[in-house]
């Protein structure tokens, strides 16, 4: 029901554009790869482990064949021409490799040739995959999600400490625990690997990390009749891989925005494209939700003249997701209760801004985040402005509500810090439970102006970035008023124009299911 009364050709018209601005990245992302979809391709096929030097597999084949032979062909015309030419199987040529007994080859083999020799290593981890997201559809059909469920985080550096307190907050009445990861990991060009216990605020996202926590949540499942979904990072250099893993492993949330790492990691614009759209194939493939991250520009512009941005962002997210085959109903998209608490009618401004959002996008598991940039340290103040926060959750029907903590700005927050917020998140859905179906916003009033305002002035935004690109656009700061160049930041060297024979036997095999 559309109770703020959104003009639907002001919403078609910014869809329009976003499709446009979208649709442009994409043309470009078609005819790029880079190392780290490079990397997932061996990864899903099932080249995991590293050498006597701790480096990963995927990175020594993938550097290996750009530094001998070059990629444009694709890492999947590399493996399957050196396993032809060695007449031997997969294992047999990675101890070739590791021991530089044998190399990395290319011969003039078709597309065909070249999915026949790699299909019997690639559909093992498809069906896998399959079967992970086939578990989590039984466990929801067994354990049905609530309306808005209820999002923590867990981020000691250690995945052992972690598992202890993801269990805690889980049995307190936590429905999605996010595992915080290591500072600093998005800007590694390899995933570590193993299990890690030495974190800086948060823990390495690994592969064993992720099967560990897997586990451990599943436990907490069967105990308390509830399935615990579990979350991480996509993001940053290797996003195409951790998406690899994670699905491997059936997280079920990630982190994934399109534009979160070029905005605030500085990694650069045409890496963070190609990557995204890679790690978001492999997402809908695994009926993996996405999180994306507008709530972040907020944090370095005001909320209250900004908001056109999120909604911008989401937007184009929304379009980027579609182009990846991601459904509505994978679509988290973000954003966050972040107005200064002390500007008048502020709550009447947050809420014009939810419920504009969970309008526009009704089926999607919208993110909502709690207040940060002005909590101050006063954990009296943060746990009345996260009251606030918990019941603009509420009464607008957000999907995924992330907790905020009394001891933001403080410390990494303790396992009473969490048992309260997750208390005064539970009293608040109770004691509104059907506040959502009950009240309707006054006709021209200032919730809904606000709302038709933010929506004109995305759209007119949308219209902008349309007509400038949005690699200008964020050239020019439009978000978050940071300025990324096309050519600069993290990364741009693991970018390579596809070659007209490219190669890549998991976006095939997918794209071809997905279609």
């Amino acid at each position: 029901m559309n109770k703020l009364r959104l003009n639907p050709n002001i919403i078609a018209e910014a869809r329009t554009f976003a499709k446009q601005i979208a649709l442009e990245v994409q043309a470009f992302i078609d005819v790029h790869s880079t190392v780290a979809v490079e990397r997932s391709v061996c990864r899903m096929l099932g080249i995991d482990g590293v050498d006597e030097e701790g480096i990963p597999l995927a990175n020594i084949i993938v550097d290996a064949g750009k530094e001998s032979i070059g990629l444009e062909k694709g890492i999947s015309n590399i493996i399957a021409s050196s396993l032809k030419y060695y007449q031997c199987d997969l294992n047999t040529w990675l101890l070739g490799i590791s021991s530089k007994q044998m190399e990395v080859k290319n011969l003039s083999l078709s597309k065909q040739e070249i999915k026949d020799v790699l299909e019997p290593y690639l559909r093992p981890t498809l069906t896998q995959i399959k079967e992970n997201k086939k578990i989590r559809e039984q466990n929801l059909e067994k354990y049905p999600e609530k309306k808005t469920q209820i999002y923590v985080i867990v981020a000691t550096g250690n995945i052992f400490e972690d598992i202890k307190q993801a269990k805690a907050a889980a049995i307190a009445g936590a429905d999605i625990v996010a595992v915080i990861r290591s500072t600093g990991q998005s800007l590694l060009d390899y995933v570590p690997n193993g299990a890690t216990t030495e974190g800086f605020g948060g823990t390495y996202a690994t592969q064993e990390n992720f099967r560990l926590m897997r586990k451990a949540l599943d436990e907490v499942t069967l105990e308390e009749k509830r399935y615990i979904k579990l979350v991480n990072y996509a993001s940053g250099l290797c996003m195409p891989e951790i998406a690899t893993l994670a699905a491997r492993e059936r997280l079920d949330i990630l982190l994934n925005d399109s534009m979160y790492g070029i905005i605030f990691r500085d990694i650069n614009m045409q890496r963070t494209f190609v990557d995204q759209y890679f790690s978001r194939l492999i997402n809908a493939y695994a009926g993996i939700i996405i999180n994306t991250g507008e709530d972040n520009y907020l944090t370095t512009s005001d909320a209250y003249e900004e908001a056109h941005t999120v909604l911008a962002s989401q937007f184009i997210n929304e379009q980027f997701a579609y182009l990846a085959h991601l459904p509505a109903k994978l679509m988290g998209l973000g954003h966050a209760f972040e107005i200064d608490p002390m500007l008048e009618n502020s709550f009447l401004y947050e809420v014009a801004q939810a419920q504009m959002a969970r309008e526009i996008f009704p089926d999607a598991p919208l993110k909502y985040m709690p207040p940060t940039k002005h909590i101050t340290g006063n954990i009296f103040r943060a746990y009345m402005q996260n009251t606030l926060f918990n019941i603009a959750t509420t009464l607008t029907s957000q999907s995924i509500h992330l907790l905020g903590m009394l001891t933001e700005a403080i410390h990494t927050p303790w396992l009473a810090d969490r048992q309260l917020a997750i208390e005064n998140a539970k009293t608040i859905q109770v004691a509104l439970k059907d506040m959502a179906s009950e009240i309707y916003f006054k006709e021209d009033g200032i919730i809904e102006t606000r709302a038709q305002d933010v929506l004109l002035k995305a759209k007119n935004l949308l219209s902008q970035i349309a007509n400038d690109s949005l690699f200008v656009s964020l050239s020019n700061g439009v978000f978050a008023n940071v300025k990324r160049s096309k050519t600069g930041g993290k990364g741009l060297d693991g970018v390579f124009v596809k070659d007209a024979d490219y190669v890549n036997v998991v976006m095939d095999a997918i794209k071809g299911e997905l279609s």
